[in-house]
């Protein structure tokens, strides 16, 4: 199991930015690393993600040019930059990770093994 911890989070106004942290308890690079986001009433929703075979990287659509994620492998920790802030991206952010070993990484929430408590991320209009 791998022990996840997010920060980073606050209030912050539209078309600002914010950077989320993943420390994790592992080496990051052994698995691949996403992060998930869930307002108040709705489901939890894929923002992005990067391989652990490739370090390729893949988005959401509604995060695209907006979200970059990478990480420090020498820190075993993610990160998740967000510009251009939006009210609609108000919600708890998680990290996730994947240890299955699949070549590709998944999108699917319900594909990750392991998860961190959540950082708030509240944008103004």
């Amino acid at each position: 199991q791998v022990q996840l911890v997010e920060s980073g989070g606050g209030l912050v106004q539209a078309g600002g930015s914010l950077r989320l942290s993943c420390a994790a308890s592992d080496h990051t690079f052994r698995y691949s690393m996403g992060w998930f986001r869930q307002a108040p009433g709705k489901e939890r929703e894929f923002v992005a993600v990067i391989a652990w075979s490739d370090d390729k990287t893949y988005y959401a659509d509604s995060v695209k040019g907006r979200f970059t994620i990478s990480r420090d492998t020498g820190k075993n920790t993610v990160y998740l930059q967000m510009s251009s802030l939006k009210p609609e991206d108000t919600a708890v952010y998680y990290c996730a990770a994947d240890r299955s070993g699949r070549w590709v990484a998944s999108v699917d929430a319900g594909e990750y093994d392991d998860w961190g408590q959540g950082t708030q991320v509240t944008v103004s209009s």
